[in-house]
């Protein structure tokens, strides 16, 4: 989502050489939809690859070119590839930003407030719940057997369809401006994150083959490390980063998948700044006319060591601020919008489709994603959002409407990263069926969007308004400041 664009010290002053190279991409990365217009590039680019005459390749580059990791005499398992590099360790630098956001939204998000929280709750339960049921009557309903007459197993995918892309749902939502109310973003927001945090349970509990108890002992001390670090008031990233690796080993090397260090390191990152806001303010004050005295004797910071000191402080004090948990956030956003998921959708999107059509899009995993995520979702976030109401839990936000809430949970359906990694787990040494879910996470997030953006866009402005509206000045400042917050 936008960020409020303040004025800098740079501010109006001419661009440099290396400026005015990057202004073009810097203007394209500020943009709502960025981040869901590359992964769609990213995906594009990989089905093209994939069915051409270079599919070989690509294979090879992803799947075949060997990577080995090692410390010292020792090797980390399970990364072989350049793919597992991506899904194992890139990944898992991805999750580490969702448990991020995950963390900021229970501490000092909309899921802080039961009551706010209740309605987003609700929808990724009832999201999550009927996708998984729909593919497990699906599968059920429709064995797959071999030539010997033997049942294949296909329910193990059922998780595939619980999953929420929110960067670009919420991309999709963006773009279409007054149409979708800020409310709405909001707990579409909500939403999806409960939704990452439903499939990293999910993820933990069903998708882990054996475990080493002996590394899964090794990261709980880690963990345990890390805990007394945020109790001891240790704000510096580095004490959270440095262990934080030494966590991603032990929980790879024990038989849990990697990505779940990530969540579990965000877990322990300090939500609190060092400072308060008053003594900030003072401090930063001194700072600012230490340095504008200094400026009134004709020197300028390239000359005068004072000044560069009061810089220096002023940047200190920014730094205290700020918490661990929002720097890291900050630093991470970029890396994972526009590296960590394209490169991940490039890696695993490279869907070569061999065979007849037909059978292809009949096929028992196929139909199983596919429903799923287009008829799951929004039944299940709508119907478990208006349960919630019914029963006085809950209550539909101000400004938003039932339509509103449908045209949202079409846009969950959405699966996209989130879906492509569960389906790489579910379905890992059978690429027939691990393409069959691919066919489906494709098709059902065109349908889902074009479904979703219609629905909206049948949303007059006013759908949903209270009576009597703030002045535009105020309602301006206003959402500028809550997309901050559910940024």
């Amino acid at each position: 989502m936008s960020r409020p664009r303040l004025p800098t010290a740079k501010h109006g002053t001419p661009f440099e050489s290396s400026e005015r190279l990057l202004h073009g991409f810097q203007r394209f990365a500020a943009h709502n939809a960025a981040g869901g217009i590359l992964l769609v590039a990213a995906t594009a680019a990989a089905l093209i690859w994939a069915n051409s005459a270079g599919h070989a390749v690509y294979h090879h580059i992803f799947h075949e070119m060997y990577i080995d990791l090692q410390i010292g005499g020792w090797h980390v398992p399970h990364v072989h590839n350049v793919a597992c590099f991506i899904n194992d360790f890139l990944m898992a630098i991805f999750f580490l930003f969702v448990g991020l956001e995950i963390k900021r939204e229970v501490v000092q998000g909309e899921l802080r407030s039961a009551r706010k929280a209740a309605l987003p709750i609700a929808g990724a339960i009832g999201g999550m719940a009927v996708p998984a049921v729909l593919y497990a009557a699906i599968s059920l309903a429709s064995p797959v057997t071999d030539e010997a007459g033997r049942v294949i197993p296909t329910i193990g995918g059922w998780g595939v369809p619980m999953a929420t892309d929110i960067a670009f749902a919420l991309g999709i939502l963006m773009l279409l401006g007054k149409r979708a109310p800020l409310p709405l973003k909001i707990f579409l927001t909500s939403l999806a994150i409960v939704d990452d945090l439903g499939a990293l349970l999910v993820i933990a509990l069903f998708y882990t083959e054996q475990l080493s108890t002996e590394f899964l002992l090794f990261a709980g001390v880690t963990l345990g490390v890390l805990t007394v670090l945020n109790l001891l008031r240790f704000r510096h990233p580095l004490f959270y980063i440095v262990p934080g690796i030494a966590l991603w080993i032990f929980v790879l090397s024990s038989g849990v998948h990697a990505t779940i260090a990530g969540v579990l390191l965000a877990v322990t990152i300090p939500a609190s700044s060092r400072v308060n806001p008053r003594r900030f303010v003072a401090s930063t004050r001194d700072a600012v006319d230490h340095f504008e005295s200094r400026g009134e004797l004709g020197s300028t910071p390239e000359q005068c060591s004072e000044q560069r000191a009061a810089a220096y402080c002023i940047r200190e004090n920014v730094a205290q601020a700020i918490p661990t948990l929002h720097r890291m956030e900050h630093a991470l956003h970029g890396w994972c919008v526009f590296l960590i998921i394209p490169a991940f959708a490039f890696a695993n999107a490279g869907l070569r489709i061999e065979g007849d059509p037909a059978a292809i899009a009949g096929n028992t995993v196929t139909l199983g994603v596919f429903f799923g995520l287009v008829l799951g979702k929004p039944i299940g976030v709508v119907g478990a959002c208006y349960a919630a109401c019914r029963l006085g839990l809950a209550s539909l936000p101000t400004g938003v409407s039932w339509r509103h809430v449908f045209g949202a949970g079409c846009l969950a359906g959405i699966g996209f990263t989130m879906a492509l990694f569960i389906a790489n787990l579910a379905f890992e040494g059978d690429p027939v069926y691990l393409n069959a879910a691919k066919i489906g996470i494709f098709s059902a997030s065109l349908v889902s969007t074009a479904v979703g953006v219609t629905v909206l866009l049948c949303c007059s402005p006013g759908d949903g308004e209270p009576i009597g509206q703030a002045p535009p000045e105020q309602a301006g400042r206003a959402s500028e400041a809550a997309e901050q917050a559910i940024r």
